[in-house]
């Protein structure tokens, strides 16, 4: 089987030198207390790569695990939770607050633009009881991009813990966790991290331990409790055994990143957007996005004269290349180019532009430029 290449919205490009750690001979993790060096040392330069002194904790788990575990650990019945929409993942954390029976108070905003601050001060004003709000950094099925530097500093000075799905965006956009008060940040190690998917990491502040510490009832969870890693380095003990080949690739992914320079980092990620974006407009094409867009992804609307399913398929069948459509209410509406992380790259988005072009004039559709003349152009 010749493997595609992956241009969705994560998982992303797996770069040789975080495979080949994840091939290394392992150890006893639970035993080995040179593991736990290891697994700290990791954690701290993911401390680091956020911008925070909080505690980094690593968990066996694709990002959704954070996100219940952030819900877990914090939920008690009864209280009452913001969680903020304006995408098909910001409403989906309601699920986990109702599922360890909180009250969800749902926040919602237009889904093609980033959350108005304003109005959602304007809210808060009104009513701001919550023990905690839920906010996507970028709700990776639209591909819109929230303004968490604002967004966060408002919540907490009303009291209301902060918790950040981050997955799609973290290492692909700036995020900084102390300076814009978050209380818990999630990531996932297959986005802009281009590791394999099956981890998730996080940041946990001292106020997030304190409101698990002050709860009235046990957490009803064992495998989404956060408060058991606590102090798991003092005790040289983990929960559970870790997935040692996932770390350790994980580990090489970061300083992949770290090496080159997160502000490098960013900066490549943001060019790389903005010419794409350049490119699919110069096309005759609509960005679905209409303000807030995120470096990461671009999701844009089909043409009337061209499928979905028919254009995903001519890719692969032809050029190899898999892209994906999104899912709920956008199913079978948009496309969505993945640009994160390794696959932030020119020679790479000038292959799937060329293929993206060649698709879309044998599927019907007649772009108005050359989409990877108006991507270089921008490049310069």
């Amino acid at each position: 089987m010749k493997s595609p290449f992956v241009y969705t919205p994560g998982p992303t490009s797996v770069r040789e030198n975080v495979r080949l750690a994840r091939a290394m001979e392992t150890t006893n993790p639970d035993l080995d207390l040179e593991f736990y060096d290891f697994y700290k040392e990791t954690c701290e330069k993911f401390g680091e790569f956020l911008h925070t002194e909080n505690e980094v904790r690593i968990l066996s788990g694709e990002g959704i695990l954070g996100l219940e575990a952030a819900c877990a650990s914090l939920t008690e019945k009864g209280d009452r939770v913001l969680v903020i929409d304006n995408g098909i993942f910001g409403e989906g954390f309601g699920d986990f607050v109702t599922m360890y029976g909180g009250e969800a108070v749902y926040y919602r905003s237009d889904r093609k633009r980033e959350i108005p601050v304003e109005e959602l001060k304007a809210f808060l004003e009104k009513d701001s009881d919550f023990k905690y709000a839920t906010i996507v950094h970028c709700d990776t099925p639209s591909g819109v991009l929230n303004n968490l530097a604002e967004i966060c500093p408002l919540l907490k000075s009303k009291g209301i813990l902060t918790v950040v799905d981050s997955v799609a965006a973290m290492g692909g956009v700036e995020l900084k966790v102390d300076e814009w008060n978050i209380d818990i940040a999630l990531g996932g190690s297959q986005k802009c991290l281009s590791a394999p998917a099956g981890l998730t990491f996080l940041s946990i502040s001292k106020d997030a331990f304190n409101a698990m510490k002050a709860r009235k009832t046990p957490i009803a969870s064992y495998y989404c409790n956060l408060l058991i890693w606590e102090h798991y380095y003092e005790n040289k003990w983990f929960p559970y055994t870790m997935p040692i080949s996932d770390i350790m690739g994980l580990r090489e992914a970061l300083d992949n990143i770290m090496k080159e320079g997160l502000d490098n980092v960013i900066a490549r990620h943001k060019k790389i957007a903005e010419a794409t974006r350049k490119a699919i407009e110069s096309a005759g094409l609509k960005l679905y996005i209409e303000q807030g867009h995120s470096d990461t992804v671009t999701v844009f609307e089909l043409p009337e004269e061209v499928h979905e399913e028919e254009l995903k398929g001519y890719l692969m069948d032809k050029y190899n290349i898999l892209i994906a459509g999104s899912f709920d209410y956008l199913k079978g509406k948009v496309i969505r180019i993945g640009h994160m992380g390794e696959n932030a790259n020119l020679e790479k988005l000038i292959y799937v532009l060329m293929a993206l072009q060649k698709s879309l004039e044998y599927l019907g559709f007649n772009p108005k430029v050359d989409m990877c003349e108006s991507f270089l152009e921008y490049m310069k």
